[in-house]
């Protein structure tokens, strides 16, 4: 056999090992874990320092954090987590009304990151086929998530890298605000 013949065998050869051991599952990289589902368990003081937080519960694990927010998001999400209407729009309210009118809605906002004591999130905002991602508070993101009944989502290297709070009683009647 001549040389070119073996080269071209071996590299034939070795592609072949290769699809095989990829198509195997031996070899390939676990998958990254999905975003986890979050409940918006309460808006509360923190009583070690008198700010508003949120308090996020995971639906597949149960882990749960608060997150600083200002009082304007407070009220943001707890006037519709305890389904109340104000008797003006709210900057929430009026976002989410102006996307209904031009055809859009939120279908769901995620928590990406957790970096420098500052969580980031991004806002799905669907019209028709279309899909935008925008660059959003994580307060502002759920404030909005809520009134389009969208759901919240975390992603795991966030609830890895955040402080987990051992959940609290389950409040009769919905969340606590």
């Amino acid at each position: 056999m001549s040389r070119s013949k073996r080269i071209a065998a071996l590299v034939v050869l070795l592609g072949s090992c290769a699809i095989l051991s990829a198509s195997s599952g031996r070899a390939q990289t676990p998958p990254m874990p999905s975003p986890q589902e979050v409940t918006v368990v309460a808006v509360m003081t923190n009583p070690d320092t008198g700010s508003p937080v949120v308090v996020l519960q995971g639906k597949r694990d149960g882990r749960t954090f608060a997150m600083a927010i200002g009082p304007a998001e407070a009220v943001g999400i707890a006037l519709p987590l305890a389904h109340r209407t104000p008797p003006r729009p709210l900057t929430h309210d009026l976002v989410t009304t102006m996307l209904r009118r031009l055809g859009a809605t939120v279908s769901r906002a995620v928590i990406t990151d957790f970096r420098d004591d500052i969580f980031y999130a991004t806002l799905y905002v669907r019209a028709g086929a279309a899909e935008q991602i925008l660059d959003a508070r994580p307060s502002d993101a759920i404030a909005l998530a809520i009134r389009a009944q969208a759901p919240v989502l975390v992603e795991e290297r966030v609830l890895d890298r955040t402080e987990i709070i051992p959940p609290a009683p389950a409040a009769p009647g919905g969340p606590r605000i």
